[in-house]
């Protein structure tokens, strides 16, 4: 299962136990009850609370004798990075450490972005990148810009979400609205079970966003791309240049600055077709 998905069903088994003893035992019993070996692609952590989660979920399966598998683009001594949380994450390191054997597999191919004449249409393949957003090239995407008529909300999590447009299983969001906002992964989950082709129109520069909206269009790419959905990105400068650059005040943001999945999402957005 991918980590996102998995810990949208956590979160909901705990909600669901909140009033027994102990939650988080009783929720994973729930999801894990004749679970043999359970296998998380791309495993990380970055949000303190669900970090202290990942702590107490690890503990129940090592306890259960669960075989656990992960893949992940983090050492175990590199997860949850942020040097403020940092040290509360230790004993969850420590016990994959002693608990888990770590394989490095990286290599110097990037096999997304190695086309090839077989390859499916998963992931981003039926989607695009357009810059800067001219009617003609949405028009050769199939698009059509919403008018101003068609402005939405679209519920989740009891919250109203902005949209630009609502057509079917079709959905247009503002880049602000979508990552400049306290959305999260698990919002974006649950937007994906209703909306299978998605466009985000006024994506800038990421050197110019505030540090938790590029957490949140990472973990937003990391979603879409996992459920499958069709993406079409509108920016104002070529793609390569979203994904790189200096801030305001001039500092790189090639380095640390930028988040640490960075070359992920580089990664899975070469996968979209460019018209410029």
């Amino acid at each position: 299962m991918h980590f996102h998905d998995f810990f949208r069903q956590l979160h909901e088994a705990v909600h669901r136990h909140r009033d027994t003893p102990s939650a988080i035992n009783s929720a994973v019993s729930q999801l894990l009850a004749d679970c043999a070996l359970l296998c998380f692609d791309e495993f990380h952590a970055h949000d303190i609370g669900d970090a202290m989660l990942v702590t107490r979920l690890f503990r129940d399966l090592f306890a259960r004798r669960t075989v656990l598998v992960t893949t992940s683009n983090y050492p175990p001594d590199g997860l949850l990075p942020n040097p403020i949380y940092h040290h509360l994450f230790l004993p969850a390191i420590e016990m994959i450490k002693r608990e888990m054997d770590v394989v490095e597999v990286a290599g110097p191919t990037d096999y997304r972005a190695v086309a090839h004449p077989t390859q499916s249409e998963a992931g981003f393949r039926r989607g695009a990148y357009l810059w800067p957003g001219r009617d003609d090239q949405l028009a050769g995407a199939g698009l059509v810009r919403p008018g101003t008529q068609e402005k939405t909300v679209v519920g989740v999590a009891g919250r109203d979400l902005p949209a630009l447009a609502v057509r079917d299983d079709h959905v247009w969001f503002d880049f602000v609205d979508l990552c400049e906002r306290p959305t999260s992964a698990l919002d974006v989950l649950a937007l994906t079970d209703r909306f299978t082709v998605w466009v985000v129109e006024g994506l800038r520069r990421l050197a110019e966003c505030s540090p938790d909206a590029r957490q949140r269009f990472v973990h937003l790419v990391d979603v879409l791309c996992d459920r499958d959905v069709v993406l079409f990105l509108i920016g104002d400068v070529p793609l390569a240049d979203v994904l790189r650059g200096k801030d305001l005040r001039g500092d790189d943001l090639r380095g640390d600055k930028l988040p640490a999945d960075i070359s992920r999402t580089a990664s899975r957005l070469s996968l979209l077709r460019q018209i410029c």
